[in-house]
């Protein structure tokens, strides 16, 4: 096995043992990416010299027996979390010069316990997108098949993991961002609990659903994640003040007196045979270790795709309007008035798909359609947690799919938006909700992509997810490889 092959559990073993320093960590990571890159393109930008300066201090750290949580582990990040002194893109062209000031809170726990950051990953962007083709600096390819979409907006977050290039990665969820291209990319990923993790440092799409999560090799590691980068930040007025757990302690065999729920709103027409047959399989697992099974009613799922669809641009069109030429980005130098400056800087920095998502929010706020339209879709939104509310009386976490089918060839779905919007339908809730959930690889399609199982749960419930995924994970026992590109 080659070190880049290597959970992070694995790899913190060898490290303090001596048997692998992290420099040959850092450079078999680099190696694979030299070689694999071309075709996944996971990332934006990179430093090899600089990771390898960062894998040398950890090096030290090591010896002197100062060894952090991820001490001389290489992650990736995605490129809407602000580095300082190096470039933050958020996948647009609005930004492709942004260096930021300051770091983000989770870059900052991340870099303190150890880690060596390899470099910033492909998005959807502004984190607009399920497949991250809207990124204006290109779309990464499915580790499984290049030719095939690793999902969004943290696709080449995703990506990264999957094809061997870091060991984890730092990713955001706003709709699922997350979760789904771990499901399409065979890889475990885990929205928590809006205010677990700190968004301080997050360039926002919509702030009250984006959160920041891990995004890892197997359910260990996700643990491990979680722990670093929970807590409470008083920089981030959303951020809850909660005791972190140790969310490693909840990996133990068994299931016995938790009841799972399967929500029957998403077992429904349109779900690949294929998909509920995985996902059947995941039920079958935890049945085996002590797990009850019942059905619950999520009845207002139905409209979550319309009030994400709402919410989230709405939301958007606000945090957006501070890209108008004059603080920092992009700026039209060809602007005669103030007037042509901001429509100008707006209309070529921007792509189409953040536009559009613009043009609908700042519709949705209008005078005299916000009643019909963004008040309506709150209401919504309360519905819905209200249905996960009821739920939990009668379970303690849902599984279900994560997408209604595999990942899908670039470009098929890319002048279809509705049809993208609708590959969301089983983890927007999540978001609207504010709940946390994870995907876990479930096993494989016929066409040979990965297929996700999605949990959810109860707010700071991510202990209980990370027990659930874990048996899943021992029980289907999946082959864990590291896919060649191509």
């Amino acid at each position: 096995m080659e070190p880049y092959e290597l959970t992070i559990a694995e790899a913190r073993t060898k490290l303090a043992r001596g048997d692998l320093t992290s420099r040959e960590l850092t450079k078999s990571c680099l190696s694979r990416l030299r070689e694999v890159e071309p075709l996944v393109k996971a990332f934006i930008s990179y430093d090899e010299e600089q990771a390898l300066q960062q894998a040398d201090a950890a090096d030290h750290s090591l010896a002197a027996g100062q060894a952090g949580a991820l001490t001389g582990i290489p992650l990736s990040l995605k490129d809407l979390l602000c580095t300082r002194g190096v470039r933050t893109t958020c996948g647009s062209a609005m930004l492709a010069h942004f260096i930021p000031p300051y770091d983000a809170t989770v870059v900052e726990k991340v870099v303190q316990a150890g880690a060596v950051i390899v470099g910033k990953t492909t998005m959807d962007e502004f984190a607009m997108g399920s497949t991250s083709e809207t990124c204006a600096f290109g779309t990464p390819g499915n580790p499984w098949n290049t030719d095939y979409v690793a999902g969004g907006s943290s696709g080449g977050s995703a990506a990264s993991v999957a094809a061997g290039e870091v060991l984890a990665s730092l990713g955001s969820d706003t709709g699922g961002s997350i979760r789904q291209p771990a499901s399409l990319c065979g890889i475990v990923g885990m929205k928590p609990t809006y205010g677990r993790v700190s968004r301080f440092g997050l360039v926002a799409f919509a702030s009250s659903l984006d959160q920041i999560g891990p995004i890892t090799r197997d359910v260990a590691d996700c643990a491990l994640m979680m722990q670093v980068v929970s807590g409470y930040d008083n920089r981030d007025s959303t951020s809850v003040n909660r005791p972190v757990e140790d969310y490693s302690s909840y990996l133990v065999e068994g299931m016995r007196g938790v009841r799972v729920g399967l929500p029957r709103e998403y077992f429904a027409e349109g779900l690949d045979p294929e998909v509920e047959k995985t996902v059947a399989g995941g039920v079958e697992v935890l049945r085996s270790v002590g797990a009850e099974i019942v059905e619950v009613a999520l009845p207002h799922s139905e409209y979550a795709v319309a009030a994400y669809y709402l919410i989230a641009p709405a939301e958007a069109s606000s945090n957006l309007a501070r890209y108008d030429g004059v603080a920092y980005g992009y700026r039209d130098k060809q602007a005669d008035t103030l007037l042509d400056l901001y429509k100008n800087t707006r209309s070529k920095g921007f792509g189409d798909e953040v536009k559009r998502r613009i043009l609908i929010g700042t519709y949705a706020l209008s005078s005299g359609y916000y009643d019909a339209y963004y008040k309506k879709a709150s209401q919504v939104r309360t519905l819905i947690l209200q249905d996960f509310n009821t739920a939990w009386e009668s379970c303690d976490l849902l599984l279900s799919p994560v997408t209604p089918t595999p990942a899908w060839p670039k470009g098929t779905k890319s002048d279809d938006p509705l049809a993208l919007y609708l590959s969301d339908m089983f983890t927007l809730s999540t978001n609207l909700a504010g709940l946390p959930g994870m995907s876990v690889p479930g096993g494989f399609h016929s066409s040979g992509l990965p297929i996700g199982i999605q949990l959810q749960g109860p707010h700071f419930q991510e202990g209980l997810l990370l027990r659930a995924a874990f048996n899943l994970e021992k029980g289907l026992a999946l082959p864990r490889r590291i896919m060649p590109a191509g």
